[in-house]
């Protein structure tokens, strides 16, 4: 209960307007498990880069991902759909922009797992839940990394390939 209490809290807390309102983009319809602090961090990157995004909680994400063809190997924990392609993880906000503009013949596109350092998973945000930091077990060493991550480009057969690095 309070657990979806802090989620609800973290929702409403979500500015609904968006800086970059004079670009066009279609809507985008985030499937999150509940609750997940990542997830709606990833959803307000979005909102901070022009997009108007609506959170769905949902607890069959299999549900989701089998519906919307996300193959297995390409799964992370939340799921988009825009332009009638899927979103699946922490993809960058420019990447779904690139998507939409070139308009390839595809499913969509993925972060699989939970690289840190994508958005929703910096390392200065206060709500990422999973260690978004990467400390080395030395104090004297001790520094913040991000991981290296592809977004994939998955293809009308599930196949995939590097769509951008980063």
């Amino acid at each position: 209960m309070i657990q979806r209490l802090l989620a609800a809290a973290c929702l409403a807390a979500i500015p609904l307007s968006t800086p970059q309102a004079a670009e066009h983009l279609p809507p985008v319809e985030v499937f999150v498990p509940v609750p997940c602090l990542a997830c709606i961090d990833w959803a307000e990157h979005l909102r901070q880069n022009g997009f108007t995004v609506t959170l769905k909680e949902t607890t069959d994400m299999a549900a989701v991902k089998k519906r919307l063809k996300v193959p297995a190997a390409v799964e992370s924990v939340h799921t988009a759909r825009v332009g009638g392609y899927f979103v699946e993880g922490h993809v960058p906000a420019e990447d779904i922009k690139e998507l939409l503009r070139d308009k390839p013949k595809a499913r969509g596109i993925a972060v699989p797992g939970l690289p840190a350092g994508a958005p929703g998973r910096e390392a200065s945000s206060p709500t990422c839940e999973r260690g978004c930091t990467v400390l080395d077990s030395d104090p004297a060493q001790r520094e913040v990394r991000r991981e290296l991550f592809d977004t994939l480009l998955v293809d009308m057969k599930g196949q995939t390939k590097i769509f951008s690095r980063h």
